[in-house]
């Protein structure tokens, strides 16, 4: 096991101009998009009616989630990016197509599939504080026919991508159909396919570049409960390694940070820098757009772990799902 010190000047430059290079690159992203909706409140009293809080609401604010978040993020950081996944010809659908296009992010790569609504989670939250979730979605997989369109527009795209981001929520849209003929199309292409993991796929993922799971997916992907010693989380990352034959494993562990393993190298932890947590709500979505933008300048799957790491410590510090800037990124790396 190895842990890095804090950054050198050579580090930080290295990364910065990473940034920097970042609207050079383009990522396609494809997974399962959501609206994220925040309904905020206040509570001043328990309801008469139930044991439970009454939420006097203030103000309701509609948010791109899952892969959409991740999306938006890639834009945040200045980045390209083309997207095709599933929504539904309803109101959610609506407005998820237009927030994306209020960010300038064409939507040719979405997939209308009579019958199926958009992905929908509510959080209601006070003082800072998630009261609760409700959600809107059906978890079946895509049609044979939404699943082909998906596929023309990532055949399309391919071309003029440098990373391939799969985001999976587990709502119907990432299936072994899909991940199969996406191995095909990027295959010989030397085009990076870095997967953000729903346990339950485990299996489909096999030959994906990297798989960016949290040490609890890890420990259920594997059977290995994970503990605070270095044994349980080695094996565990050894194995997901040697099963799903990718090239590398980024285990994210919370206030712990990081776990980076490749093959023939020993794990490298990288140390959490965030300051405090409010909302790990969208984390996962922040890191791997850092991530497979760092991969398609040029940084190693090290370097780039390090810079999603740093942009994890920010979006962390917000309530309610965020959007990491290049200018963040920048300032925190200069801190660090």
């Amino acid at each position: 096991m190895h842990c890095k010190p804090p950054f050198t000047p050579a580090e930080r430059e290295r990364l910065s101009a990473a940034v920097a290079s970042f609207p050079r690159f383009c990522i396609l992203v494809a997974g399962d998009l959501m609206l994220d909706n925040f309904i905020w409140g206040e509570v001043s009293r328990i309801s008469p009616e139930a044991p439970v809080p009454v939420v006097e609401v203030t103000e309701e604010v509609p948010m791109l989630g899952g892969a959409a978040n991740v999306v938006n993020n890639i834009v945040h950081l200045g980045g390209r990016v083309a997207v095709t996944g599933s929504i539904g010809s309803d109101p959610a659908g609506v407005e998820l197509r237009r927030l994306l296009e209020q960010r300038f992010i064409q939507t040719d790569g979405l997939v209308t599939e009579d019958g199926r609504p958009t992905t929908v989670k509510t959080r209601v939250i006070a003082h800072s504080q998630q009261v609760v979730r409700f959600d809107r979605e059906l978890s079946v997989p895509l049609s044979g026919a939404a699943s082909e369109q998906m596929l023309r527009y990532v055949r399309e795209r391919l071309p003029h991508s440098h990373a391939v981001i799969v985001s999976d929520y587990a709502k119907g849209v990432v299936t072994r159909v899909f991940m199969d003929a996406l191995r095909s199309l990027v295959a010989g292409r030397g085009i990076p396919v870095i997967v953000d993991p729903k346990v339950q796929h485990r299996e489909i993922y096999r030959g994906v570049t990297m798989i960016t799971p949290n040490h609890h997916e890890a420990s259920r992907m594997t059977g290995i409960p994970i503990h605070r010693d270095n044994g349980s989380l080695d094996e565990a990352g050894r194995r997901l390694l040697d099963d799903l034959q990718c090239e590398t494993v980024l285990i994210t562990r919370g206030k712990h940070g990081m776990s980076l393993f490749s093959r023939g190298k020993p794990r490298t932890d990288i140390p959490t820098v965030a300051r405090r947590v409010f909302d790990v709500t969208g984390a996962g979505d922040t890191v791997i757009a850092t991530l497979s933008l760092g991969i398609a300048s040029g940084l190693s799957a090290f370097e780039a772990a390090r810079l999603a790491n740093i942009a994890a410590g920010i979006v962390v510090g917000e309530v309610g799902t965020a959007a990491v800037s290049s200018e963040q990124l920048l300032a925190a790396l200069a801190d660090c």
